[in-house]
């Protein structure tokens, strides 16, 4: 591989770098973290003063950062990738593998083509940080289809497939699919879960009785355990902002999508309960709240 960069080494973007780098990219990394940082240099990575310095050198440039704001500081705020290309982006692919807005990826798609030359590949993931550390993601590309196979090989460290799903913000129209799908289970999930303690049924062995009829799922399967036991971790705001984004996306095209709002008002109440590290699988916490009163401890979010 020729010379990679990667912005953002948290949960998931460190075990997909880590993986760069075990296919043996040349691979650059610059962040705030200084333990990340450390880490990666430990691995082989170089450090990068800024990213303006790593995009410089870079062909590819990764990014997996928290929001839309972060995505569009880090891209053209000062010392920025934009700023580190200037006009000599031809040939040179961003990709930007984390969950933000459709529309403001268009626009900052279009911006940094036109001022760099440079092209954008939105390339959201799903499988989770043990997706990412067995290389088997679900990669949702968006984008110029010559960007994508360019990108593809390189890809193909830490994903089991990418799909190119068309222009620019369509990867990202794509996730926001994935997250509705995945937490309106994981509703049902919690559901069947509260009905199952009503009735008395001892809730450690649905996951052994649904295996492999019409309910089972992975979700079902990795989420389930862990909503009985309240062994759950992650960040709820990561969903909400997740599940905004389509909601978003729902009311600029005039769509009702009942669903979904019912998701949002569910998430929002288990942050207002005090878990704000519950996740995913945390809406089990409102179920709880409703059943027996009083709320349950724990979480795990993410992609």
């Amino acid at each position: 591989m020729r010379q990679a960069g990667f912005i953002g080494l948290g949960a998931i973007g460190w075990p997909m770098a880590e993986r760069l780098l075990t296919a043996g990219a040349s691979l650059a990394v610059w962040g705030r973290s200084a333990a990340r940082l450390q880490r990666a240099r430990e691995a082989g990575a170089a450090l990068a003063d800024d990213a303006a310095a790593l995009a410089r050198d870079c062909e590819t440039v990764f990014l997996c950062l928290t929001d839309t704001d972060a995505v569009e500081e880090v891209v053209f705020g000062p010392s920025g990738i934009a700023e580190g290309v200037g006009r000599a982006g031809a040939g040179r692919v961003l990709v930007d593998l984390s969950t933000v807005d459709p529309g403001r990826t268009r626009v900052m798609a279009a911006r940094l083509t036109d001022t760099t030359g440079m092209g954008w590949v939105d390339a959201p993931v799903s499988g989770g940080p043990a997706g990412a550390r067995a290389g088997t993601l679900a990669v949702m590309a968006g984008g110029a289809a010559a960007d994508v196979e360019k990108v593809r090989p390189v890809l193909a460290a830490f994903a089991g497939h990418v799909t190119h799903m068309g222009p620019a913000g369509c990867g990202q129209a794509t996730k926001a699919c994935n997250q509705m799908i995945s937490a309106s289970t994981l509703a049902g999930v919690a559901e069947a879960l509260t009905l199952a303690r009503g009735f008395g049924l001892d809730v450690e062995k649905l996951p052994q009785a649904l295996k492999g009829g019409w309910a089972d799922s992975p979700l079902l399967q990795a989420y389930m355990p862990r909503m009985a036991s309240g062994d759950l971790f992650g960040h709820t705001r990561t969903i909400l902002k997740d599940l905004g984004i389509a909601r978003a996306l729902a009311a600029e095209r005039g769509l009702k999508l009942p669903v979904l709002d019912h998701l949002l008002a569910t998430y929002a109440r288990v942050l207002e309960m005090g878990q704000a590290e519950s996740g995913i699988g945390g809406l089990i916490h409102a179920y709880d709240a409703d059943r027996t009163g009083r709320g349950r401890g724990g979480g795990e979010g993410g992609d």
